[in-house]
């Protein structure tokens, strides 16, 4: 019992010790919130300044530039009525105190009025003559008013200007009314607060009672039982890490048994935490380890106006290095690309950022600012980004080869995009998508339009599923002439998707959607199959004319398929009976570059079929022309982009010379893509191109009539 009333004594001085400091603390939080409610007045109000000031800013310069498109073909043909809607309207605006439009002099031509009351006047306030001889949107202020403008031009061409006055007595109007109902809602929860102070004061002293009552007969035993419980549970290895006591009472007793037991538990949990939490190839975090970092980061931060980025990384192509390489060489290209994942968070985001696998070939950081750094968070992650995207574009030497891949990063903020984790994460992994779909090794920020635009890409990998079957999907050819003849020597099979809804889908459309989702592969060889089939029937129903060629288009990933290709090309070739030098496989520069070792396998592959290969889009892939001597081609196909202005840029000139020069040095045929005008098919033909397609020579067609114009 003396033992027992020494632990009772103890815990009445330290329950009473307590009650007086929480009783002071609680006063002097009183104290201290009366305080804040004054800062946090003066800090909303300078913030709702600012925002308020960036806001009117951002909506004037957005309406005056919108103004501005919107009077450049009325000022052009000097449509009084038309200037005087579109300025009456913008004048309509609550906040609007004038709308000028002047021509180049600063003549005034309209004032939004019906009666044009300063029609002709020259503008002559304090802010006309830089309103005047600005080339840009000009916004500029006084004590009263922001004063927005913006040139109108057509072409190089200025055609005069409009601005637009604001008033700033409205903005102040609504700073004002806001900061007074937040000082009286603060009053109101002042006194909430000092309501819920009494009543936790009134709560603790009524608990401390309740103890004091309870530590006679609870106390003591509990502890007794807990000790000699501990003793038991020792070999378990379950216990907390407490330190070791000398004292020689109950709670000394079970201080020590649980000391010896945290030893073990400690280790074994952090054991089990690393291998719960720790992705075992890279040594990075793993998903689960990056969602409760995330969850807990987000309600840490929760209502304080801080930010955060979070950056989704997917490699591009990676499926082809295991395709390929094998896993093993999967393996390591992860790990050298966490590498320089990390060695690019460390220059460019510093400590604030945490790094994990997700899993696969997909990276996530998060970020966030640090007080030392004066940059903002989009800011850092836009450099971040960038920094990514270079490193993991360089070459990895792997198993002694040289790998080229690339990452498509996607980026979404918080609060501004969502502000919940699991929506951070489908934002950000809507943004990545984007990435791939802009083309892959770059970044894009997530963007409400991204919901939009994936629900449309959904709903267009649904509908071009059976498309072919439907008979939506069929083939156009494009005539191909031979330059020094103009004899037709062949055509492109292009695929067009006729929409019964829509009408005609764009091509760059709906093959990227076929790419993506790897329809392409269902439908390669149905486009492959038809386009063999008509060009036998070309030559069925002219068996004396020339025999012609037909190009047909082979996507990256029909290429990468394993060797599949040239199996169903061959078989192709022997269904449809089409000899096997008319047949003309178009690759694209892009699909060659990075793994030129096992394209030229596939290419080699093919062309022991006896089928010609074509290097589609030319010149586009910056991969210069001594890959001309490293993958075996028949013929390049040169960009439209450089044909278009052969005429008039003699770098273009000079580009597809040295193009068909080094082509013919290596026994390479060269086709001229995109001729639309005469000069460019009479250039192309005095500097050696061997053939040519364009508008110029002939539309792509339906096969019907395709078959006219052979007739013809």
């Amino acid at each position: 019992m003396k033992l027992s009333g020494g632990l009772r004594t103890k815990f009445l001085l330290l329950m009473a010790a307590a009650l007086m400091v929480m009783l002071l603390m609680m006063a002097l939080m009183l104290k201290r919130e009366e305080q804040m409610q004054g800062d946090v007045v003066d800090v909303t109000r300078d913030a709702m300044q600012g925002v308020v000031s960036n806001s009117l800013n951002r909506r004037g310069e957005g309406m005056v530039n919108q103004l501005a498109e919107s009077l450049t073909n009325p000022l052009y043909y000097f449509d009084l009525d038309a200037i005087g809607e579109l300025t009456a309207a913008a004048l309509r605006q609550p906040d609007a105190r004038y709308v000028l439009v002047y021509d180049v002099a600063g003549t005034i031509i309209h004032d939004g009025s019906e009666e044009i009351p300063s029609y002709g006047k020259r503008m002559d306030d304090e802010f006309a003559s830089e309103v005047t001889a600005s080339t840009t949107m000009l916004t500029l202020f006084n004590d009263h008013v922001m004063d927005v403008s913006m040139p109108i031009m057509i072409g190089e061409e200025r055609l005069g200007g409009v601005r637009m006055g604001f008033d700033l007595e409205v903005a102040k109007g609504f700073q004002e009314r806001a900061v007074t109902e937040m000082r009286q809602r603060l009053g109101v929860l002042g006194h909430r607060q000092l309501i819920w102070v009494g009543l936790v004061t009134g709560s603790l002293v009524l608990i401390g009672i309740v103890l004091l009552w309870l530590i006679q007969h609870w106390l003591v035993r509990p502890i007794r039982q807990l000790a000699d419980s501990a003793r038991q549970i020792e070999a378990g290895r379950f216990e907390l890490d407490l330190p070791t006591s000398r004292r020689r009472d109950e709670i000394g007793e079970l201080l020590r048994a649980f000391s010896r037991m945290s030893e073990s538990v400690a280790r074994h949990d952090r054991d089990i935490r690393r291998m719960a939490y720790t992705d075992a190839l890279t040594g990075l975090s793993n998903r689960l380890a990056f969602r409760e970092a995330l969850d807990e980061q987000l309600l840490q931060m929760r209502g304080d106006g801080q930010q955060l980025a979070l950056l989704f990384a997917d490699i591009d192509d990676f499926k082809r290095v295991n395709d390929t390489l094998g896993h093993d060489a999967g393996d390591d290209v992860l790990v050298q690309c966490s590498a320089r994942i990390r060695d690019a968070i460390s220059r460019h985001a510093g400590d604030n950022a945490l790094l994990a696998r997700f899993g696969g070939d997909e990276f996530v950081i998060l970020v966030q600012a640090s007080s030392r750094d004066a940059r903002d968070v989009r800011e850092i992650a836009t450099g971040l980004a960038e920094a990514l995207v270079e490193t993991l574009g360089e070459p990895m030497l792997v198993h002694e080869r040289q790998v080229f891949l690339g990452t498509s990063i996607g980026i979404t903020m918080f609060p501004e995009d969502a502000s919940t984790a699991a929506s951070l994460m489908k934002n950000g992994d809507i943004a990545m998508y984007q990435a791939k779909v802009a083309g892959k090794n770059c970044y894009r920020f997530y963007s409400r339009a991204m919901d939009l635009a994936v629900e449309r890409r959904v709903n267009l990998e649904h509908e071009l599923r059976g498309a072919w079957e439907r008979g939506e999907l069929s083939l156009v050819y494009q005539p191909v002439y031979r330059l020094s003849d103009r004899v037709m020597v062949g055509a492109e099979a292009l695929l067009r998707w006729n929409h019964p809804k829509h009408g005609q889908v764009a091509p760059s459309v709906f093959i990227d959607v076929a790419e993506q989702s790897g329809l392409i592969e269902v439908l390669g060889p149905k486009v492959l199959h038809t386009a063999c089939t008509d060009a036998v029937r070309w030559q069925q129903l002219h068996p004396g004319s020339e025999p012609l060629s037909v190009a047909v288009n082979v996507s990256p990933r029909q290429l990468r398929s394993g060797g599949e290709l040239a199996d169903v090309v061959a078989a192709c070739l022997r269904e449809t009976g089409l000899e096997p030098g008319r047949l003309h496989l178009e690759l694209t520069e892009t699909a060659v570059i990075g793994d030129e070792a096992h394209v030229s396998d596939e290419l080699a592959r093919l062309r022991a079929t006896g089928v010609k290969v074509l290097l589609d889009d030319f010149g586009t892939g910056f991969s210069g022309l001594s890959h001309l001597r490293r993958v075996p081609v028949d013929g390049v196909k040169i960009d439209r982009s450089f044909i278009a202005d052969i005429l008039r840029d003699p770098d273009d000139l000079a580009l597809t010379s040295a193009i068909i020069a080094m082509a013919h040095s290596l026994g390479i045929t060269v086709i001229a893509e995109g001729v639309e005008k005469a000069g460019q098919y009479a250039l192309l033909r005095e500097r050696g191109c061997d053939q040519a397609q364009g508008y110029w020579l002939g539309h792509p067609m339906p096969g019907n009539e395709f078959l006219a114009l052979l007739q013809q």
